[in-house]
């Protein structure tokens, strides 16, 4: 399944993070175990936040993708199922009309 996993990043767990080198470490391990087909970061109601969509094989992944943006980064992690055009056309071709 389809999944949008929002990394929403607490500042000073992130700050020091940054200083000692291991937030990009984290995040290309991140990118790597989860190949997303996208990957954006941004700042989303004043946190560093990661929004990352990819397919999701079973949710006992969810602990293993969560658990270092947890532990590292004291971040909120949110995980939304998500389509992308082609699903939403599928899905609507199988409404009754």
């Amino acid at each position: 399944m389809r999944v949008l996993l929002k990394a929403s990043m607490d500042t000073e767990k992130a700050n020091e993070a940054i200083r000692n080198g291991t937030l990009a470490k984290l995040i290309q391990e991140s990118v790597e175990q989860i190949k997303p087909e996208a990957a954006y970061f941004t700042a989303d109601h004043g946190k560093r936040t990661a929004f990352l969509v990819f397919d999701m094989q079973d949710s006992s992944q969810m602990p293993v993708i969560s658990e270092p943006f947890f532990l590292n980064l004291g971040a909120e992690v949110s995980y939304t199922p998500v389509m992308n055009l082609e699903d939403v056309q599928k899905g609507l071709s199988q409404l009754g009309r």
